[in-house]
């Protein structure tokens, strides 16, 4: 009898996400060629839990026209900003028996510039993408060139965001996957971003595994190496790389369907929460999100015990 019910359990978690995809996802993410109303923002969007990209968001943004590396550097190339560094451009991800956090420096945002135009060096990769609010409080004087929201969305969930995100960085630098409890509203001013994307739906596929934390340390001769953070309590992350993933060890990964996308500047990406992704980007991109905290309402308790359900049982 238990191994029966085991056999019915292991069977409802392979087919779930078929039937997910059947009634809810997308095949591509799709485009909207202006900005919806709250209403339809709401209805179409955020309750099904669903992605698009949206065309013309930003068109009264006046970064769209001044954000360039040059503008930056006239900008606010004397301020210092939060940089994360890494040896392959891979911050906050497993590498080995390990989840590594970048090192972190405080550098000049025209040094950070000059690497990404060639004019210095620096050893390893450089990616501003501290995620707390660092536009407002390392970049206030850039606030004036775009919304302090998404005026649209805000009202449409009732909220403020929680954050505003200042990214910049090398192509090297990539972000592993990883879902967040936020309604991510993703902005690229500048240049080109690369969505690998996996619906919550896709979570019995999806490995984690528990890391000891640790964070890379570049020495005075340049080279990185990894300490544990000790007094830190093992991270559930995921392993797998989606752009070559290892089917000898994660066979179920085979199974899951991914939606690619790239973002172009002027447009806005609709991530929603708990959407599994990864992203990658062009050499220089210039991009700010927001985020909103997302509603802990009957999606989120679904969710749970689909993954609470994933973690009892083994797919072979």
């Amino acid at each position: 009898m238990a191994a029966a019910a085991l056999d019915a359990l292991q069977r409802a978690l392979r087919e779930f996400p078929a039937a997910a995809r059947e009634l809810s996802v997308p095949l591509d993410v799709p485009y909207l060629d202006e900005p919806p109303t709250p209403l339809h923002f709401y209805r179409d969007w955020v309750c099904p839990n669903r992605p698009c990209i949206i065309r013309n968001a930003l068109k009264h943004w006046s970064a769209l026209q001044k954000w360039s590396l040059p503008y930056l550097r006239a900008t606010v190339g004397s301020t210092e900003v939060s940089v994360a560094v890494t040896p392959d451009g891979y911050a906050d991800a497993v590498r080995g028996d390990r989840f590594v956090m970048p090192a972190e420096r405080r550098l000049p945002l025209s040094y950070v510039l000059d690497v990404l135009e060639g004019q210095a060096q620096h050893p390893g990769v450089l990616y501003v993408q501290k995620q707390c609010s660092n536009l407002p409080t390392e970049l206030p004087q850039l606030l004036s060139d775009l919304e302090p929201h998404v005026p649209w969305a805000s009202e449409a969930l009732g909220k403020m965001p929680d954050a505003v995100n200042f990214w910049l960085g090398e192509a090297a630098a990539v972000t592993s996957l990883h879902k967040d409890h936020y309604e991510n509203l993703y902005c690229v001013v500048s240049g080109e971003k690369h969505f690998l994307l996996h619906p919550p739906s896709d979570r019995p596929f999806i490995p984690y595994e528990l890391y000891t934390p640790a964070t890379y340390q570049l020495t005075e001769e340049g080279t990185f190496k990894i300490v544990d953070e000790e007094t830190m309590e093992k991270v559930p992350w995921i392993p797998l790389d989606p752009l070559a993933p290892d089917l000898t060890q994660y066979p179920c990964y085979s199974q899951a369907q991914a939606l690619r996308c790239t973002v172009r500047a002027g447009e806005l990406l609709y991530l929603p929460s708990l959407w599994f992704h990864h992203v990658q980007q062009s050499h220089g991109c210039i991009a700010v999100n927001f985020w909103y905290d997302m509603e802990y309402d009957l999606k989120y308790s679904y969710f749970q015990l689909l993954d609470s359900l994933t973690k009892a049982v083994v797919l072979d």
